[in-house]
């Protein structure tokens, strides 16, 4: 019997080829189609799969994990890495590569596959998602393996194999840059994306507008929050209210859209230590993220926050570099959870040309104070006793001056 193998397929060039490789190396092929979100003819995919050699294709509809188990805990960690990108690609890794191993159990093999390069993030986080879900896994990335790389140099290689292989190629010309897609985020990179110096084109963005074709009016959304997890979203406009976690997102896309938010153009540190350039659009998370955290601002504790905000980058960096499952992502995942407890109310945000802006939030759990914010009566406050706070805080800052030679 044929050992199985479970391959990672996309249905583009090089997962085909990497197919059919396999299935010439002896290997029964099952190709494993994840369904993130991206805009993608599936059923096609399908067939592509079948007519290359796979002896079975699974089509996998993980929108809905993704959103409530992965993109969800993020926010509630207010997760950017490196202060600008929100992870997009990133979050969606964790669940591609869990679901994987789930399929290669239930075919009773240890063998999997991925077409990955061998530069970049996704290589490490698909095979850590593996080894922390399967520890003896059987890993095969052949842009990492000997043999692949003396046959396929490049595209060309791997065109020729193709049509000595009869494996179907899309007639189309090939973008000048990647792209991948999922449903909270598009990437755009490599190709003529690689100088920094250059202003990226603006017919390279497809999820949303520019600020000049954006229209001249505000959209108002309403957001309803229970213990950080959004429950809702009202557009105040036209009366439209979503409450489905996968149509909210859908729908915030949308709005984003319409309204030119969500992009980011980044030179960013890859985990191999390569610096890269990115250009991210993100519309739907970019909005979601600013109404939660301007309700953070009324409904958590000031040291509770700042803690929070500490740990956050690490957070992001643990995300990005592949360690969803790690027993220190875990350790920070609880806390996080912790920290939202009483993040519960209403957030409101104007969306207007690429900008998010606070519109209103209110909260049962508000820890704000009107009459003690005041700056036009005490509302309880007494500022002689700022007097000996003061004082006291100060005795190690009056120590050091005295130590360095400050005092007359």
């Amino acid at each position: 019997m044929k050992e199985k193998i479970i391959l990672a397929y996309s249905g583009g060039l090089d997962t085909s080829v990497i197919l059919k490789w396999l299935s010439n190396k002896g290997f029964d092929v099952i190709a494993y189609v994840a369904d993130v979100g991206q805009n993608e003819d599936f059923k096609a995919v399908e067939e592509k799969a079948y007519a290359t050699g796979a002896s079975k294709v699974y089509v996998e509809d993980l929108k809905a994990p993704l959103v409530t188990d992965y993109i969800f805990p993020a926010l509630k960690a207010n997760t950017i890495y490196e202060g600008t990108y929100m992870l997009g690609t990133s979050l969606a890794r964790p669940i591609i590569a869990k679901r994987h191993i789930e399929i290669a159990k239930k075919e009773g093999t240890k063998y999997v596959a991925h077409g990955a390069t061998g530069k970049g993030n996704d290589q490490v986080r698909f095979e850590f998602g593996y080894y922390m879900n399967m520890p003896d896994v059987k890993i095969i990335s052949p842009w990492k393996d000997e043999e692949w790389l003396s046959q396929f140099e490049g595209r060309s290689d791997m065109l020729k194999y193709a049509a000595d292989n009869g494996i179907p190629v899309k007639a189309s010309l090939k973008k000048p840059y990647s792209e991948d897609e999922n449903l909270i985020h598009i990437s755009h990179e490599a190709g003529i994306l690689e100088d920094p110096s250059k202003r990226c084109p603006e017919d390279v963005y497809s999820l949303t507008l520019s600020p000049e074709k954006a229209a001249d009016k505000e959209t108002i959304l309403t957001f309803t929050f229970k213990d950080g997890v959004p429950l809702s979203v009202k557009n105040e406009g036209d009366g439209t209210v979503v409450t489905d976690p996968v149509e909210m997102i859908i729908y915030l896309n949308k709005m984003g859209h319409d309204n030119a938010i969500g992009r980011v153009d980044m030179v960013e540190n890859r985990f191999i230590g390569i610096k890269s350039r990115g250009v991210y659009e993100t519309p739907g998370c970019e909005i979601l993220w600013k109404a939660h955290h301007n309700l953070e601002g009324l409904t958590m504790d000031k040291e509770a926050m700042h803690l929070r905000d500490m740990l956050s980058p690490k957070y992001a960096e643990l995300i990005y570099n592949g360690y969803w499952g790690a027993p220190e992502f875990n350790m920070l995942t609880a806390l996080f959870e912790e920290s939202q407890k009483n993040v519960t109310g209403t957030a409101t945000v104007a969306l207007y040309k690429g900008n998010v802006i606070n519109a209103g939030i209110s909260s049962d759990c508000s820890l704000y104070n009107e009459d003690l914010g005041s700056m036009d009566k005490a509302g309880g406050y007494h500022p002689i006793d700022c007097k000996g706070f003061i004082n006291i805080n100060a005795i190690r800052l009056i120590a050091s001056s005295i130590r360095d030679g400050k005092a007359e």
